[in-house]
């Protein structure tokens, strides 16, 4: 930049979401929001569930503005109001929408303003189902969104497939994270805390437990390893509507000594951190985020195939996929790599280097500054540590 060039003001982007509780599009808001490129990008969030969530309490406290509004049951045109009046107030110039129920309140809030909107799809429900009211409504959505993104080619599909979006208009962008870095210290604490001595092969997962993601299957999958392997142990993290009856279930199938529940946690990379194998049994997927966690660290995966996961999880070269819902093909790819050591150190290793080429932080969030700035018809900003 000249020193007689004026810089350009800062993009000012409204996150609209459900909550910022726990999860993967929660943890892409964060990172997004953290990512401001010297002050160039200014973020501030809106959840319309009216609960802000522990990771929303996080960004207040880094000072990101995060604000709720109470939806109402049914079609909730006040809360259209509230946000046409907070993009107003705020001069929002992008408005971008985590997941379609508001993307839809978001687009209808920008009209009659100038804020332009960008809509992500983070995941889709299981089974997935056709709304033929859809095809109408959403080609007048789309009309008005200047960039649709997906998480996933899966998802991408599933747009066309189901919302009948035009596949044209959808760019894929894979969820980004900052590898995980632990204390080995507070990791080896945390064993003892849970008395998982050295000699156990620790299983795990860390995701909020709910149907979608079928914690049942792994249970009872993992009840068939561990009768065969009694030095494994089976570690949950996270919480969710499903915690009461998956305690229940592991009591019945015998395992209750076995399985530790360990609630929702503020340090899940200590969790992941302590595991050998990670596990992910969902019935439907985008990005999973906890499964490039586990990936940074070095874990190879045993995974339904989900969604996206297959994007992700390479078979059999940075773990093993297994068709959803499939119990005993679950516990039998478990049990392959308890049986030969050296796979699981190989698929760590290759999922690592997976993981620093394709799913860093700084990656997914160049995408979508990219998309902010074609959304606006600004020129790219130059790369970080280039010459202005």
């Amino acid at each position: 930049m000249t020193v007689n060039e004026t810089p350009l003001p800062a993009i000012r982007v409204l996150h609209v979401t459900f909550n910022m509780a726990f999860g993967g599009t929660e943890a892409v808001i964060r990172e997004l929001t953290a990512w401001d490129d010297g002050g160039r990008i200014h973020h501030q969030v809106v959840c319309i569930d009216g609960i802000v969530g522990a990771i929303g309490e996080q960004l207040r406290e880094r000072g990101t503005k995060v604000d709720s509004v109470l939806r109402r049951p049914g079609f909730d045109t006040r809360l259209i109001g509230s946000l046409r009046a907070m993009i107003r107030a705020e001069h929002i110039d992008i408005v971008h929408c985590h997941q379609y129920t508001p993307w839809v309140y978001g687009c209808l809030a920008s009209i009659g303003t100038s804020a332009r909107v960008v809509f992500t799809e983070h995941g889709r429900f299981h089974p997935d189902r056709y709304r033929y009211k859809a095809i109408i409504i959403n080609r007048i959505l789309a009309a008005m969104t200047r960039q649709i993104v997906a998480i996933s080619a899966a998802t991408r599909e599933a747009l066309v497939r189901y919302e009948f979006l035009p596949r044209r208009r959808i760019d894929v962008i894979y969820n980004g994270i900052n590898a995980l870095e632990v204390d080995e210290q507070e990791v080896w604490q945390l064993r003892d805390e849970l008395d998982l001595s050295p000699d156990l092969f620790v299983l795990g997962t860390v995701a909020r437990l709910d149907p979608v993601k079928n914690q049942a299957m792994m249970l009872e999958a993992f009840a068939k390893v561990n009768r065969r392997h009694p030095d494994t142990r089976l570690v949950i993290v996270g919480d969710g509507p499903e915690r009461e009856s998956l305690e229940q279930k592991a009591s019945a199938l015998g395992i209750k000594d076995v399985v530790i529940f360990t609630g929702f946690s503020t340090t899940p990379g200590l969790y992941l951190a302590l595991m050998d194998l990670f596990l992910l049994s969902s019935d439907t997927e985008g990005t999973s985020m906890t499964l490039l966690e586990a990936m940074s660290l070095g874990l190879p995966v045993v995974a339904t195939g989900a969604g996206g996961t297959p994007e992700i999880v390479e078979h059999g070269v940075t773990g093993l996929l297994t068709p959803v819902g499939d119990r005993d093909a679950f516990a039998g790819s478990i049990e392959i790599l308890l049986a030969n050591p050296d796979q699981i150190e190989e698929k760590g290793q290759a999922g690592r280097a997976k993981f620093v080429q394709q799913y860093s932080v700084e990656s997914m969030a160049v995408e979508y500054m990219d998309r902010y700035l074609r959304t606006l018809a600004r020129p790219l900003l130059p790369k970080r540590g280039a010459n202005v």
